[in-house]
């Protein structure tokens, strides 16, 4: 139960002992690939293979292998994968057929590799002007653009079995510093995050996106003591409660900056357990992804309802597989 909760980040472009020791040990519930991981189609395709193969040969689950492939600045299949010119690219764009095209190939080329999950859409938003962090991943300046563009890949990546994933909740638009660096505070109210960042993501919940990220980032109107991939306020409150999401909800990665720097692994995953947040990202350091897995198992110990929460978590992952991964 406890590795399900556990999405990773792994070096190397075969299969390989730290992959048996993620699956087998820990028994990680999906996986995240990266450049460092894919020399070819082929390669890439083997190596997934390889994955789910080893994964049912020891009695495990399938794993969700995802990826970040937005096109544009942040893609990381290589040539001869197609490549696109990214989000602001296709909002410019007169018609739809720019996110029906990227959705349809990509996830065309993400079946084929064995890839079942992508990290995307962005669906952050930032004002006309603003130096956003984001200004190179976004599709528009105008919410409902956003919301529109970002509805129409969700269901095509989605209608062709590849999970989709809007990110960054509840929106990192109005944000100048990389949370990669450091921890983000942003001082907006919260009629303005409602009416203007929070706008597209209730169109990816109407859409029926299949996973929801967290943002590193501290909103003050909503939680001033907790980034939102930490707060039960953002995650269950907002995101479960009022927005009504019943999918997975997963952490950005929490060997960033904002996070390392400011939080140890006993204390992040007590706040996510304690937050309904379903799955653990964790994209590099080894070390950091086997406490993560001891620290579940001690958060849900002898404490019924910690233990009544994770199956829960784990009944959610297990729905979000049925819908992109091949369970027999």
């Amino acid at each position: 139960m406890a590795g399900q909760r556990l999405m990773v980040g792994f070096e190397g472009v075969r299969f390989n002992d730290t992959l048996r020791y993620l699956i087998d040990t820990l028994c990680v519930g999906g996986l995240i690939l990266f450049s460092r991981n894919i020399e070819s189609p082929q390669q890439l395709a083997d190596l997934c293979r390889s994955i789910q193969a080893y994964a049912k040969r020891m009695g495990r689950p399938p794993l969700l292998i995802s990826i970040d492939q937005e096109g544009g600045v942040v893609a990381r299949l290589p040539s001869p994968f197609t490549t696109f010119p990214g989000n602001p690219a296709i909002g410019k764009q007169d018609s739809d057929q720019g996110a029906i095209d990227f959705a349809e190939i990509t996830s065309r080329e993400l079946n084929k590799a064995g890839i079942n999950m992508n990290l995307a859409p962005v669906m952050d938003v930032a004002p006309i002007g603003f130096d956003s962090v984001m200004k190179k991943r976004i599709f528009s300046h105008n919410p409902g653009r956003v919301a529109h563009l970002g509805s129409i890949i969700i269901r095509y990546l989605q209608k062709n079995r590849i999970a989709a994933c809007a990110k960054h909740f509840p929106g990192i638009g109005h944000t100048t510093l990389d949370s990669h660096m450091d921890l983000p505070c942003l001082n907006k109210g919260r009629d303005e995050l409602d009416s203007f960042d929070l706008a597209p993501f209730r169109a990816a919940l109407k859409a029926d996106v299949s996973a929801v990220m967290l943002s590193h980032v501290v909103y003050m109107s909503i939680d001033p003591d907790w980034p939102a991939s930490l707060s039960k306020k953002v995650a269950y409150d907002l995101l479960r409660n009022d927005l009504g999401f019943q999918g997975t909800v997963l952490t950005d990665d929490l060997d960033m900056g904002a996070i390392v720097k400011h939080y140890d692994i006993a204390l992040i995953i007590r706040r996510i357990l304690d937050a309904d947040i379903d799955i653990v990202l964790l994209c590099h350091t080894l070390s950091t992804m086997r406490s993560a897995f001891e620290e579940v198992i001690a958060g849900i110990k002898d404490l019924p309802e910690a233990r009544k929460r994770c199956a829960k978590s784990v009944d959610r992952i297990f729905r979000l597989k049925e819908r992109c991964v091949e369970l027999s």
